[in-house]
């Protein structure tokens, strides 16, 4: 589990939770599909405009998927 601030509940029919890992720049992605991906190198900017975005699977399918690189944990 990633060390910082997760964001739950989601506004979102996509995503469940996000948490953000400042130190090794990683996103965690949890999905309504009980899936769960860590985007790596992802810029805290970035983070914390998802967290803003009113869309937040829009922001994600827009400026992180296919932009940085990911594992999928589960």
């Amino acid at each position: 589990m990633l060390p910082h601030e997760i964001v739950k509940p989601m506004p979102s029919s996509v995503i469940s939770y996000m948490n953000y890992d400042p130190v090794s720049a990683t996103l965690r992605i949890g999905y309504v599909s009980g899936m769960v991906y860590d985007y790596k190198n992802v810029p805290e900017s970035v983070y914390l405009a998802m967290k803003k975005a009113f869309s937040k699977g829009t922001f994600l399918n827009k400026y992180i998927k296919d932009k940085f690189p990911f594992e999928k944990i589960n």
